[in-house]
């Protein structure tokens, strides 16, 4: 079905065969973009300036926030600020319409592009009215992938945008690239989302495509509608691949027609001789419909195996929710089991993978003249934007559904993140989303609040609803497939609705600021010597950025840095905030002179006096195993710093982007070989960090005490650059634009 190829691959006579040389990407779709972009020429190094921007209402009023503070007077470039996350009325005593007012506010003064709530999802406008092939865009959510498009989408954390947004580069290390070679076509009852996980459950856990491009080419490329190449894409996100792209042909053509934008089209293939660092093969053809148990896409069955042995299979997730979370949460999901057959809760079809109009058309045909029951079992459909909507309702396929028991609600990312059809607790829900992370459905589970999410294909969570909720494959289904529709799109809504302010910047106007919207608190910079306190030990093999920040509820709190830093891993360690502030006021008291009575054993175990004190910044630390898999927010970050976190220690980083946000934050991203052995409460003395920062330095000598602890350590910062290194020493990035505007 799928194979990975591990050594370098070029193209020869149109196929890729092994290669015996070092991989000269130069010949590939990504690095013929990529160079594109890129503003100077530096051996190993990208220097990228996109072409436009995209954020949703959980992110944009921070990166403002944040590009005001640095010397923001105007956006340089199309800035599009899309409103489908925060698009409740109200939660937590926050009003989310105050971000809205506060965005097209933003769009007024400063020249941007303003998508009010409820019109679009933020990828299928970016999809919409932003793609084109060659073209680069860069977006504050981690599930920026337009490549099916022929647009190389990158998804990273709202720091990254403030750059772009003052005219500044993002800047990147040469990636590797990764052939996806694609042959044969679908079997019936197959769908993207089956691809999708089939892909995960090969690369992720390996590592094989982290940080890398991933470029989609062969002959199977043929054989894909724009939706399901769309609902593969977005789905590489969870690869933990750096962006992709693939090759584009006449139905991408067709795409940028119906949308209007004909000259945005040009063909991209990979030239004769481009080479890669690695391969992955897929038929198509061999694909089955496949189940993401909880809790990541990657923990994959095909849902002919689950069928047929539920009760082991589910034993295994519970086995492994009891262990990951020491009993404080426990699923009983063979208890759904009756008779050899599983019963779920809820089926949701949504957002920028599930809510495609092909996707939504195939779970109308398999539920034609079908019922999904009245018990339990619900069904909700969410789609992507509102001409979809349209194309929905003037085909008939929205009133066919309804007519069937489904539920059609707004153009909303909320099922994917905990705030739209939360699940009751214990619940099983099957959906087409995006990913199944335990604290992002809005489980709680340190308050033993826990529920499952599977992720399926559309076309088997409708023959799974046609079956009153019985878990069924849509290959096992007769239907009919869908009357192929004349693809159209009116942008009528658009035009009429979404305000277009870029180079209309209207510079006196004012910011519209609601009372929950405030400024980002003093960031101090980097010490000279660093005591930090480990204020919360990790050891899951992965940390989601979900587990970091949660989801859900607290994004009413993503326009109040203070705030929200109060439910900073409150769904996976809620003594962590109560730690971080114990430590923040020790170094209150540093600040004002004071050795604090419980620091005093501290020094004298690290041979330290009260005269040492001027110059030992004291902040707390976070150890993990692999931390920050999963969104691109930055407040995973942030809200550490604002706790006055000032490191990450770990195996390794899950992913550049979260990486990224620690180093635009001023938290030091330190590695180690292997672990520690820390607890809560041990301190790490690394003298000199603010002359090793500046030197470039990579190995730091630290000192680790804590109980009867006493040893020497050593602690990594690789591969970090010259402008990395001075976002650490001004203790974050706002800071260093504010110290080049005072220049």
């Amino acid at each position: 079905m799928i194979e990975l190829h591990g050594g370098a691959v070029e193209i020869k006579n149109g196929v890729p065969v092994p290669a015996n040389k070092i991989p000269g990407r130069e010949g590939t779709m990504a690095y013929k973009i990529l160079r594109a972009h890129s503003i100077r020429r530096e051996k190993g190094q990208l220097h990228i300036k996109f072409d436009s921007l995209i954020s949703h209402d959980i992110t944009y009023v921070g990166i403002i926030q944040t590009a005001k503070a640095s010397g923001l007077t105007e956006f340089p470039l199309p800035y599009v600020m899309t409103n489908c996350h925060n698009s409740l009325c109200a939660v937590g005593g926050t009003i989310n319409e105050d971000d809205h007012v506060f965005g097209l506010s933003a769009a007024v003064k400063y020249g941007g592009c303003f998508v009010p709530a409820n019109m679009a999802v933020i990828h299928q406008y970016a999809r919409e009215m932003m793609s084109g092939c060659g073209k680069m865009i860069l977006g504050s959510d981690s599930h920026t992938r337009y490549g099916a498009i022929g647009t190389m989408g990158i998804g990273e954390g709202g720091p990254e945008i403030v750059k772009q947004l003052l005219k500044n580069t993002y800047d990147i290390a040469d990636p590797e690239v990764i052939l996806v070679w694609l042959t044969g076509s679908p079997k019936r009852g197959v769908g993207p989302h089956d691809v999708a996980i089939a892909l995960c459950k090969e690369v992720y856990k390996n590592g094989f495509v982290k940080n890398r491009v991933l470029e989609f080419a062969g002959p199977g490329v043929a054989s894909l509608p724009m939706d399901y190449r769309i609902g593969i894409d977005v789905m590489t996100t969870e690869t933990a691949c750096l962006s992709s792209i693939w090759e584009t042909d006449g139905a991408v053509k067709e795409y940028l027609t119906i949308h209007g934008r004909p000259d945005d089209y040009k063909r991209l293939s990979p030239d004769e001789g481009a080479c890669y660092d690695g391969m992955i093969t897929i038929d198509l053809s061999s694909v089955e419909p496949m189940a993401a148990l909880p809790f990541h896409p990657s923990e994959a069955v095909t849902l002919r195996e689950l069928m047929a042995n539920p009760g082991d299979i589910l034993r295994e997730v519970e086995i492994r929710t009891e262990k990951q979370f020491g009993g404080k949460a426990k699923l009983s999901f063979t208890d759904k089991v009756k008779n050899g057959r599983l019963t779920v809760d809820q089926g949701i079809i949504a957002g920028c993978a599930g809510g495609m109009y092909d996707n939504i058309a195939e779970a109308a045909a398999i539920l034609k003249n079908r019922g999904t029951g009245n018990g339990y079992f619900s069904l909700s459909v969410y789609p992507p934007s509102v001409p979809v909507n349209l194309e929905l309702i003037q085909s008939g396929i929205q009133q066919s559904l309804l007519e069937s028991g489904a539920l059609f609600k707004p153009c909303f990312c909320g099922p994917c993140f905990g705030a739209g059809d939360v699940p009751a607790n214990n619940a099983l829900s099957i959906r087409h989303t995006t990913r199944n992370f335990p604290n992002r459905e809005g489980s709680k589970p340190a308050d033993g609040q826990l529920s499952g999410v599977i992720l399926m294909d559309a076309r088997s969570i409708a023959a799974t609803a046609a079956n009153g909720g019985v878990l069924t494959s849509a290959a096992d289904v007769d239907y009919d497939q869908p009357v192929q529709h004349e693809r159209s799109f009116d942008r009528t809504v658009y035009d009429r609705r979404v305000y277009f302010g870029f180079g209309k910047a209207k510079k006196d106007e004012p910011l519209r600021l609601g009372p929950n919207i405030t400024e980002w608190p003093n960031i101090p910079a980097l010490g000279k010597d660093l005591l930090l306190n480990v204020a919360s030990v990790l050891l899951d093999p992965v940390t989601t950025t979900d587990e970091l920040i949660p989801s859900g509820e607290t994004s009413s709190y993503r326009s109040n840095p203070l705030k929200l830093a109060t439910f900073a891993l409150s769904r996976r360690d809620p003594g962590y905030v109560g730690r971080a502030k114990a430590v923040q006021e020790l170094e209150k008291q540093r600040e004002e002179g004071i050795l604090p009575d419980g620091l005093k054993p501290v020094f004298a175990a690290l041979g330290l006096k009260q005269d040492d004190l001027a110059d030992i910044q004291i902040g707390s630390a976070i150890y993990s195993n692999k931390p920050g898999d999963g969104s691109a927010r930055e407040q995973a970050a942030s809200c550490q710093r604002v706790l006055g976190g000032c490191a990450n220690i770990c195996l390794e980083f899950a992913t550049k982007r979260y990486r990224s946000n620690c180093v635009n934050w001023g938290i030091l991203p330190f590695t180690v070989e292997s672990g520690l052995g820390v607890s809560v409460g041990d301190f790490i003395y690394v003298p000199d960090v603010r002359s090793k920062v500046e030197n470039g330095d990579e190995a730091f000598a630290a000192k680790l005490v804590g109980g009867e602890k006493k040893r020497d350590i050593t602690l990594y910062l690789k591969n970090t650059t010259a402008e990395e290194r001075e976002l650490l020493l001004t203790g974050c990035l706002m800071n260093h634009y504010a110290a080049q505007n005072r220049e």
